[in-house]
């Protein structure tokens, strides 16, 4: 079934499929749909997280929307509507979350209270960090003589797409870790006042792997948006960011489903002998490390200074501290140029406008 008609309201049915409720929320940009009836009485609601939650579990998105939410129901927290901008402020805040639907005296959806609108917030509380000091090698020769995050994407490099990206989801300072060729992007980008973000730079005299920069960048209380230099996405920052917060994080790893299909019939055995089963060209899906992170500050105190130190090792820290690591899947468009395939698929994704 399709989502109920709204010029201004995310609304669904209880018949729309997670699937198109994602369209819904992707549409509104607000990060929740709302599920009404006929006559738009509240029946629940539906966030950014919680679909993510349902793609970590597995969970059918082909479904009806309510079959999701009565997994976990609970009642929507509401107000009326008219109710003053500063009560609706105090609720969202006190409450800790982001949206509060608005009903009118027979309680059906008139309106919808997100706690940016009200705050005027367009910036968002992150500091990017970008690792851009890689040689590239599985992309030579066109590595030979520019940084991989400077090559050539539609007429940009692609780190000024991700600068782009960044600034447009309300990131104004972000840190860039060099080592290879730094010249060429520091010459590019200078301080970055002409891209909209302030730009920092950490030169690396040794690569310091994917996570060794971070060790002079534990200072401040805002969590780090670590990428990869090498990644180009529409990933939705500010939904992460609430991700993070909801589980108390202190390390997010965004996450993207990967598919292998075996192309063999696989044989089950009980340990010995004995067949048990036989399941033909399976599809193996398995979430892959989509080189993002949401990090808090403290965490790079487990980074040790000057020294070779990738991401997994920094993962592995956390948790034997016994601090908090969760993933958060990618369902927007993502893509790793690693090699010259990505490349150019990177390219004709973004002269299509796929991205």
């Amino acid at each position: 079934m399709q989502p109920i008609a709204s010029p201004n309201l995310p609304l669904v049915s209880p018949q729309t499929s997670i699937r198109d409720t994602i369209v819904v929320i992707d549409r509104y940009a607000k990060g929740i749909a709302v599920v009404v009836d006929e006559e738009r009485h509240l029946l629940a609601t539906v966030t950014d997280g919680d679909i993510r939650r349902a793609i970590l579990a597995g969970i059918d998105l082909g479904q009806p929307i309510m079959q999701l939410k009565q997994r976990q129901l609970h009642a929507p927290v509401t107000a009326l509507v008219g109710t003053p901008e500063s009560e609706i402020l105090a609720i969202l805040q006190t409450r800790t979350i982001r949206h509060l639907p608005l009903l009118d005296e027979a309680g059906r959806v008139s309106g919808l209270a997100v706690v940016e609108d009200i705050l005027r917030q367009n910036e968002l509380p992150v500091t990017g960090v970008i690792m851009a000091g890689g040689y590239g090698k599985r992309l030579m020769p066109l590595t030979q003589a520019v940084p991989k995050p400077m090559l050539p994407l539609n007429g940009r490099p692609l780190l000024e797409h991700t600068l782009e990206r960044l600034r447009q989801a309300g990131i104004r300072s972000v840190n860039v870790a060099t080592h290879y060729l730094s010249d060429s992007i520091v010459n590019h980008f200078h301080d970055g006042s002409g891209f909209g973000v302030q730009l920092n730079y950490f030169q690396e005299e040794e690569p310091l792997g994917t996570a060794g920069a971070l060790a002079r960048m534990s200072s401040g209380t805002e969590p780090l948006l670590v990428m990869n230099g090498d990644v180009l996405t529409d990933v939705d920052v500010r939904s992460m960011l609430q991700f993070h917060r909801e589980h108390r994080s202190d390390l997010t790893i965004g996450v993207r489903q990967y598919e292998i299909e075996v192309p063999f019939g696989v044989v089950e055995t009980n340990g010995n002998a004995t067949v048990t089963g036989i399941t033909e060209k399976p599809i193996l899906r398995h979430f892959i490390n989509a080189g993002i992170y949401l990090v808090h500050p403290d965490v790079c105190r487990l980074v040790p200074p000057n020294r070779y130190f990738d991401m997994p090792d920094l993962i592995r820290a956390v948790i034997e501290s016994s601090g908090t690591v969760i993933s958060f899947p990618i369902r927007e468009y993502w893509l790793d140029i690693g090699h010259l395939e990505q490349y150019q698929k990177a390219t004709a994704d973004l002269e299509s406008g796929v991205v």
